[in-house]
């Protein structure tokens, strides 16, 4: 007896750039409440590191648990987590391991945006969230980046959201428009 795979439904790719900003904006949004919480002081601080991970752990866990798996950057740009298999909203426990990847990933780029200024050398902290969400650029059939292979989560194109892309689009194009 052998054990087939069966391939996920089809579902509507998102292209590398909107899952970017998606992400762009919950880290934004993570990396202010943090420094803002946070001490002024040089160098790396636990304060902020506890808040930007609590901060990190709301943003992309707790709300699209409760929000169809939606964060605040996806909802911005139509995009979804769903489970492979079940192709539904992921289960806590695997939120938590695809967001506990990828919030270490953008915690070490936190800290190499507030330290390379006096340090240069802090930018091979991008290595391994360029690594893991390299991996996604390998992957045809999925786009699955290596935290989404860990948790079994794939991205999705949704009909929800606020669809900032295309609003931007559209107002950069009425610039030119008018600027002819």
């Amino acid at each position: 007896m052998s054990i087939e795979q069966v391939p996920p439904k089809h579902y509507p790719k998102v292209d590398f750039g909107r899952r970017g900003m998606a992400s762009g904006i919950d880290f934004l949004c993570v990396s202010v409440v943090s420094s803002l919480l946070g001490s002024s002081q040089l160098g790396v601080q636990i304060v902020q590191i506890l808040v930007f991970a609590i901060a990190w752990v709301i943003l992309r866990v707790v709300v699209p648990y409760n929000n169809q798996g939606q964060s605040l950057g996806r909802y911005a740009f139509d995009i979804k987590v769903l489970e492979i298999e079940r192709g539904r909203v992921p289960d806590l426990q695997s939120l938590l391991k695809r967001e506990g990847i990828v919030g270490l990933g953008a915690l070490l780029v936190s800290i190499a945006l507030s330290n390379i200024i006096r340090n240069p050398t802090a930018i091979l902290l991008f290595i391994p969230l360029a690594i893991d969400c390299g991996a996604a650029l390998s992957d045809t059939q999925l786009r699955q980046a290596l935290h989404d292979r860990y948790a079994k989560t794939m991205i999705i194109s949704s009909r929800r959201g606020y669809s900032l892309d295309i609003k931007i689009k559209r107002l950069v194009e009425k610039t030119r428009r008018n600027m002819r």
